[in-house]
């Protein structure tokens, strides 16, 4: 195969990776019935006039499944995270101690399971955007080469591999999507 389309299609591959590593990731951020650290990182406390995340502020652990602490490095940040959680929209409803905040992450009613199944469903479906789009530009690239001289039967094998690394990519989509559906409808 000709080292342009070997150029290129080593490039959709790690895109199409990239689109499957950033799922991952945010399916992470989706709870599941057990506390995770992963379930406040997106939350911003004011920090001295920034907005800044909580795991830079404080230590954040779960100490158990049902249960998330937050020990702030300054102890005048305790009403702030407090303040933040509340207003984050989670559901959760931290206590303080004067030392550590403490969220007690309540059991999912089937209803919030649907929910976030729906949600993790979005989050797949903007993955296989994503790879279809890489598919797609990473076709013209390889078609701008028969310009370059490259041969049709050159082009059209460069095509098809495109097309057999978007059908793995989706097929590692659905693969996590149902692992996590498993994950959030198991009481």
């Amino acid at each position: 195969m000709n080292e342009k389309i070997k150029s290129i299609l080593d490039e959709a591959k790690q895109h199409m990776h990239k689109a499957n590593s950033h799922l991952e990731s945010e399916l992470l951020k989706i709870r599941a019935g057990k506390a995770t650290p992963m379930m406040i990182d997106s939350l911003k406390v004011d920090y001295y006039g920034s907005p800044t995340p909580i795991s830079q502020v404080g230590n954040v652990s779960a100490p158990d499944s049902r249960t998330l602490t937050i020990q702030p490095f300054e102890k005048k940040m305790i009403p702030i995270i407090e303040k933040a959680i509340k207003e984050s929209n989670l559901g959760f409803n931290p206590q303080n101690d004067g030392i550590l905040i403490r969220i007690s992450v309540p059991q999912l009613t089937e209803d919030r399971r649907k929910q976030l199944v729906k949600q993790a469903k979005e989050e797949g479906e903007e993955a296989k955007v994503a790879i279809r789009n890489t598919r797609r530009d990473y076709n013209e690239q390889i078609k701008k080469l028969s310009k370059d001289g490259v041969s049709e039967d050159e082009i059209k094998a460069g095509e098809a591999e495109v097309q057999k690394m978007t059908d793995a990519s989706i097929t590692e989509v659905d693969k996590q999507l149902t692992r996590k559906e498993e994950e959030i409808m198991k009481v």
